[in-house]
This record gives C-alpha cells, structure tokens and sequence, in this order.
C-alpha cells in the first residue's frame, strides 16, 4: 500500500536527478492515463495534473512514494501533434536516462486495454527488453470495455508481446487491481533492497 506520496521536482537531466533512492520509470504514449494511473496508486486526486494539451511536458517527474522510492513519470510517446525536434529531444532524454540512471530498478509500461498496445508500445517495450530491463505492463482502462469480453481481450495484449512476463490489467475510474499494481511495486523494491 503506498501511505505517501510527494511530488519533489522535474527535470530533463539525469544529472539532476534526487538522491540514491530506487526509481520506478513510468513510461506509456500521451493520454493513456498516467497522471490518473499515478492519482489512484497514491489515492490522491491532484497529486500528477491531468493535462487538456497531452504531449507538451518534457521533463521527467519525479514522485517519492512511502519514503522509500520514486516514480519517476517520462513524458507521453507517440504524441503526432508533436513537432520533431520535441520528438528527438525526447527520445534522446529516454535513451539518456535507461542507459545512465543507476538506481533505475524497473520499468512499468502503460498501455490501453481497449485499444491493446500500439506499434509504439511493442517497439518500446522490444527497445526495453533489449536492455535487459525489468518491465511490468499495466494495462489502463479496463472498465471500458465489457466484463465478458475482458478475458479475451486480456489473452489478445498477452499475445502480442514477446516474453511478457508481467501484466495488470487495471481502471483508474473503478480502482480495480490498483492495489495489486502498489503491492507489486513494493514487493519489487523490497526484494531488490534485500537482494
């Protein structure tokens, strides 16, 4: 259960980056639901503002959550509205920060359960398993599509990706396995610290 949440700052610059604390690197296309995604993991209504203009915000927002770790939020992909040169500044911020950020522990993967994962939410997570990174994949939005259609829809996302070996799917409207996504957070943060 996550009992606190604080944002602390932005940046663009891992450089800047809060102390040695373990880091969660929120990652999903703009307006998959992540500032409501981290609302209803730290039970808060306006901790991460929604914005109208998704896709403008390029920096990383960092969250300290139970004191014990950050989430850190990167801004939206796959935004089309966005001008090129905000696309490559953004891709080289991300490549940036999964390759240098040294208290990086996982990666949590947003994508929309109605729509399934997108041809940027495959590249990005083939991209992330190329690193050898650890990702978790949380599907947003669940309560959109009909209760007898959400096992299958769930068994077509699985299918889609290579290896996956993680996924939550979740409502930010119904707070449906929210609490699994917090407990599994910890859970992780907590085995690593004691690894």
């Amino acid at each position: 259960m996550i009992k606190s949440a604080l944002y602390v700052k932005g940046l663009t610059q891992i450089k800047d980056e809060p102390d040695q604390k373990p880091k969660i690197l929120l990652l999903g296309r703009s307006n998959v639901g992540k500032s409501s995604f981290i609302n209803s993991l730290t039970n808060r209504k306006n901790l991460a503002r929604v914005s109208n203009t998704p896709g403008k915000t390029l920096i990383l927002n960092y969250y300290l959550l139970n004191d014990t770790f950050y989430l850190v939020d990167a801004p939206g992909y796959g935004y089309a509205k966005r001008p090129k040169f905000m696309k490559d500044d953004f891709i080289v911020m991300l490549e940036d920060y999964l390759l240098n950020a040294q208290y990086l522990k996982f990666v949590c993967l947003l994508i929309d359960f109605k729509v399934g994962p997108t041809k940027d939410d495959l590249s990005t997570y083939a991209f992330l398993k190329s690193l050898h990174l650890d990702v978790i994949v949380v599907a947003t939005k669940k309560d959109k599509i009909n209760k007898t259609l959400q096992f299958k829809q769930e068994k077509i996302i699985r299918a889609q990706f290579d290896n996956l070996q993680t996924l939550y799917a979740i409502s930010n409207t119904t707070k449906e396995n929210i609490t699994k996504v917090a407990d599994a957070f910890i859970q992780r943060i907590e085995e690593d610290a004691h690894a």
